[in-house]
């Protein structure tokens, strides 16, 4: 598919996506939402790809959010059933994806970062939920995930005051797992140390830790032997490759199957 808004190169086993908008400081509209989704459902269907990063054009900004100058006009929000960047509202995909932060990441933007798994931040990113303040709410899954993540007080405080975090503030709070010069760069760095590890492990980590947050611990730990991920991981041949490769003294050769 020949997309609009985005950019999609992909690497090896690497898939890039980049928000390409940066006149609009990558805010998404519509189309941009839709053509995203497309890209996501074409990175979890391929098995020759294990790892997306998505960033954004420029340095200015990863994602300004949704484009309020559309939602101004009537157009409306996303309506996508897979949320905002056809990712918000994506629960059934296990491969890692990696937030490549160069910028500002407000409101969807900010909600965009933390449906991905890392977050690698530039020095001179940013960060906010400011729906408050625009008479809005955070509805992309930043209610949710925020406080999950740095607990109740903390994501109350932001947002519900809209305040900007910086990325070291972001990176003390516990959301942000990388602060670097170039995000991008950081997030490649990050995704060739996943690519040293099965994917097929590494979807079913995923799959039993998102799982899992919403079972009590006795229920999960007996549950998670019957996720899709970890029954594919458990009768795959990278089970049998890695504690071969161990035994044999040489690094393991994953097939993703």
């Amino acid at each position: 598919m020949t997309y609009d808004y985005i950019r999609v190169d992909r690497e090896g086993a690497l898939t890039i996506v980049t928000l390409d908008r940066p006149e609009a400081h990558n805010a998404l509209n519509q189309p941009a939402n839709l053509e995203l989704a497309d890209a996501f459902d074409a990175f979890a269907a391929d098995d020759d790809q294990w790892i997306a990063i998505i960033t954004g054009s420029g340095s200015k900004a990863f994602c300004a959010g949704h484009d309020l100058k559309q939602q101004a006009s009537g157009g409306g929000m996303d309506s996508s059933p897979r949320g905002f960047a056809g990712l918000t509202h994506r629960f059934d995909m296990f491969k890692p994806v990696i937030a490549a932060v160069n910028g500002v990441a407000l409101g969807g933007g900010f909600e965009l970062a933390l449906a991905c798994d890392l977050i690698v931040a530039s020095e001179t990113a940013a960060f906010a939920l400011p729906e408050t303040r625009v008479g809005l709410a955070a509805l992309g899954g930043g209610l949710q995930r925020l406080p999950r993540e740095i607990g109740l007080k903390r994501a109350m405080g932001l947002m519900m005051t809209g305040r900007r975090v910086s990325a070291q503030e972001g990176f003390e709070l516990g959301f942000v797992n990388e602060v670097a010069e170039d995000a991008l760069a950081g997030a490649r760095r990050l995704a060739e140390e996943l690519l040293l590890c099965s994917p097929m492990s590494l979807r079913a980590t995923k799959e039993a830790v998102l799982r899992g947050l919403a079972a009590d611990m006795a229920n999960a730990l007996v549950e998670q032997w019957a996720y899709p991920t970890m029954a594919a991981m458990l009768a795959s041949q990278d089970a049998f490759e890695g504690p071969l490769a161990f035994v044999e003294k040489r690094k393991p050769v994953w097939l993703g199957r």
